[in-house]
């Protein structure tokens, strides 16, 4: 491949949401006309994924709530906890998605280095969904690879501002994958979780901080965990315009950090599948460009390091 593969599903904003409702939906649309708009891709470098089936979600999900959610079953505290209404584009937008990082992933096996515009839904539990995450196509992606024998081990470095709760306790008593979250201390969710190792941080840490965070962290993961792949979430919440964030990175801090996580991945040969992660800026064409970011930074790096 001569460019950064991208994916990219239309199903990914085709839900309507009420009136004022937190979730921007309408950015992974925005996002793939940004990369065009910028340059950074061409309509050809996209690829389209199959929807995740039953099969594939019950690698890290439960089946009963699986079933549940399909049919429209959940409780009225259940859709409450998942933060959206149940509708049935909801459940095709979410089970596209985590197809998409499973693709994601299977391109970064291949190619070294791939980009998704979407994902990063890591508050979903093995039997509920939570905090605007339905399912976790971090925790499928990992389990799918292990399960094909495509890899031994799998690193998932989350740089979300929340903590990946429903990932760590996914995989709380599996080996083969290390949880490494980059989290505000003070943020959802409340009850955290115990990931493999986390590294919580504090109110308006930003850039040098959370620069130095990474440094001291993922270098030492890396090399004593010895993954074959990297999931990477790269959530823009912690921007300091956003609204649910809480660590004030700049846009050149962004851009720091996802071009250091990508290249500490890359100098020891491990193949990593960037997701967006979240992002919450009422101002969506802003958050939109936020997102870009770690497109723009995997494509430096894909001509730098693999072409």
């Amino acid at each position: 491949m001569s460019r950064l593969p991208i994916v990219f599903h239309p199903v990914y904003s085709k839900v309507v949401l009420p009136d004022r409702h937190p979730f921007p939906m309408s950015k992974f649309g925005m996002l793939r006309e940004e990369l065009l708009a910028q340059g950074i891709a061409v309509a050809d470098q996209f690829s389209e994924p199959e929807p995740a089936d039953v099969e594939l979600l019950s690698l890290a999900h439960d089946r009963d709530y699986l079933r549940r959610l399909i049919h429209g079953d959940l409780s009225a505290a259940e859709v409450r906890r998942q933060g959206f209404p149940w509708s049935p584009a909801l459940v095709a937008r979410s089970m596209a998605a985590v197809g998409g990082t499973c693709h994601t992933l299977e391109l970064a096996l291949s190619a070294g280095l791939a980009a998704h515009c979407a994902g990063g839904t890591h508050h979903a539990h093995r039997d509920f969904g939570s905090g605007y995450c339905v399912l976790n196509d971090l925790a499928v992606a990992a389990a799918w690879a292990l399960a094909s024998g495509r890899v031994g081990r799998v690193l998932i470095i989350d740089c979300d501002v929340h903590q990946g709760d429903g990932t760590a306790r996914i995989f709380e008593r599996e080996p083969r994958v290390f949880t490494l979250s980059f989290h505000a201390a003070t943020n959802f969710p409340v009850r955290k979780a115990v990931s493999d190792r986390d590294v919580a941080l504090a109110r308006d840490t930003g850039d040098a901080g959370y620069l130095a965070a990474l440094a001291e962290h993922i270098p030492e993961v890396m090399d004593r965990f010895r993954p074959d792949c990297v999931l990477y979430d790269a959530g823009a919440d912690v921007h300091v315009a956003d609204r649910l964030g809480h660590l004030a990175l700049t846009d050149d801090g962004m851009r720091a950090r996802d071009r250091y996580v990508i290249e500490q991945c890359l100098r020891r040969d491990v193949p990593v599948a960037c997701v967006i992660g979240g992002g919450y800026d009422r101002d969506v064409p802003a958050l939109v460009r936020r997102h870009v970011f770690v497109h723009e930074q995997a494509s430096k790096c894909f001509d730098q390091w693999l072409n």
